[in-house]
């Protein structure tokens, strides 16, 4: 069963060097720092919507002016955020994902699928899915999908993708407060059209 999302402001972290396809590649410090900050946010989630409540000011219409970043256009403006800080408020902390490298593979596979290429979604250019993307690493039940575009510091892509802006059911909002993901893996990598894009894979149970 999957439970995919894709965002409309997205974001994150610094690019992986260029390796062969067919070396061995494990999780960068920078990549393991994606779990760890949707961790923080599972755990401490009215810490985050004061964290939000300070940025509030900052809008202007729906144009977000955060200090020294490039200004963000968003569809609904300052009550995207609003409603963020009231689930946050309400939401009751969550056990921590554990980081799993065979996760990690999954959301790789996407990112060197799709980075060259500027497309984006969840679907690969090769028409690979996510349900078969985690089945190539091993045996999962539920299993979800957060994919960001654009250079961003976990932080930050965090807090966006709980506003969800413009996102019809808050799907990526959803899938990090899911309590039934156990354990993660991220990636990031180059993207022709957005500069960096990550990749997130989420599951119930992985053995790697």
């Amino acid at each position: 069963m999957l439970k995919t999302a894709l965002p409309l402001l997205l974001v994150l972290t610094p690019l992986r060097a260029q390796v062969p396809e067919a070396a061995v590649v494990t999780s960068t410090p920078e990549e393991r720092a994606v779990v760890v900050e949707i961790n923080r946010i599972r755990k401490f989630p009215r810490a985050y919507a004061q964290y939000l409540k300070a940025l509030r000011a900052h809008f202007d219409g729906t144009l977000w002016r955060l200090p020294d970043r490039i200004p963000i256009r968003t569809q609904e403006g300052v009550a995207a955020l609003d409603e963020a800080v009231a689930f946050l408020e309400a939401a009751a902390p969550l056990e921590p994902l554990a980081f799993s490298e065979g996760l990690f593979r999954a959301a790789l596979e996407l990112v060197r699928e799709q980075g060259p290429t500027g497309q984006t979604g969840h679907v690969g250019p090769n028409g690979s899915t996510l349900q078969q993307r985690v089945d190539r690493q091993g045996p999962v039940g539920v299993c979800g999908e957060i994919i960001n575009y654009g250079p961003e510091v976990p932080r930050m892509t965090m807090l966006q993708l709980v506003i969800d802006d413009g996102v019809p059911g808050r799907g990526h909002r959803k899938n990090i407060f899911d309590p039934d993901f156990r354990i993660a893996g991220a990636a990031t990598g180059a993207h022709k059209t957005y500069g960096t894009m990550t990749v997130v894979d989420m599951a119930d149970g992985f053995k790697d």
